[in-house]
């Protein structure tokens, strides 16, 4: 099963397009997590098992465990997830970008040892970049085109010769240059509506990443309005720290099922709107 066939199949089953960040941060993590033996695993899980009915996919990011020498409770999260979520698709966030036999290992990395279903990546070294990760044809490519960031606009925004924007160009070539395999995906900020709707407008049905629903202010409605697909889906919702960090007390599982299945609802319901809308 290719990789846009899995995402379409978790998006209809679970009736969902939440995707739960796991960015887990010791110094957020509730007391009695934190003497846990393996403290990111055991919150990983509660999480997981709290916001499974609601999310179609996880997000894990890799640079919280590295950055903690426990990327061993990255790889047991991830087979947590393949034993308890097996119809959930799994997007390890590292960001790769580099070139040749670098790049070789990176996809090996991402799709060997921690099995995921997809990662992302930086295309800013060039199309060649992408191509370690793309011939693992079942496997799916997020790339980087408008991050959420405020500063995403010094060199994502320049205008080029033919005058569109450097994200609009990497839109264009992901969709009509980088994309063989039919398994590349695009990362896009909610923070950036506008920006969102002239991408969905140049990669037709391509699925979006969409980063930015809460901590960082993107607006729901608007995001869904500028990227959904004719089908009612395409996007990926992510939310990391609105869920993970509901509550900062021992309820903190049960608030983050709270806040997945409040996002879940609320695109459900603007999902609803916007189709009938579109139908009239």
């Amino acid at each position: 099963m290719t990789f846009i066939t899995q995402l379409q199949s978790s998006w209809e089953s679970t009736a969902s397009m939440v995707c739960v960040g796991l960015d887990p941060q010791m110094d957020r993590l509730p007391a009695s997590i934190r003497t846990a033996g393996k403290p990111f695993l055991e919150f990983n899980k509660r999480i997981i098992d709290a916001t499974l009915p609601y999310a179609c996919a996880y997000k894990p990011q890799f640079a919280y465990f590295a950055a903690e020498n426990r990327l061993d409770e990255l790889l047991q999260t991830m087979d947590y997830l393949r034993e308890v979520a097996p119809g959930r698709i799994v997007i390890l966030d590292a960001k790769r970008g580099d070139i040749g036999s670098t790049a070789d290992q990176y996809a090996r990395e991402a799709f060997e040892f921690y099995k995921a279903h997809a990662v992302t990546v930086n295309p800013y070294m060039g199309g060649d970049t992408l191509l370690p990760f793309t011939r693992f044809a079942e496997k799916g490519v997020v790339v980087l085109c408008k991050t959420s960031n405020p500063g995403s606009a010094e060199l994502q925004d320049l205008i080029l010769e033919n005058g569109d924007p450097l994200y609009l160009e990497v839109a264009k070539r992901a969709a009509r240059d980088w994309n063989a395999n039919r398994n590349l995906c695009l990362v896009v900020g909610a923070t950036y509506p506008k920006e969102l709707a002239r991408i969905r407008e140049s990669v037709g049905e391509m699925p979006l990443l969409v980063p930015g629903i809460g901590a960082q202010g993107g607006d729901l409605e608007a995001t869904l309005r500028a990227g959904l697909r004719a089908d009612g889906w395409g996007l990926l919702i992510n939310s990391s720290r609105g869920i993970l960090y509901a509550s900062s007390g021992d309820d903190f599982a049960e608030a983050a099922g709270a806040a997945a299945r409040e996002l879940q609802e609320a695109c459900l319901s603007f999902q609803k709107n916007i189709l009938q809308e579109a139908a009239q």
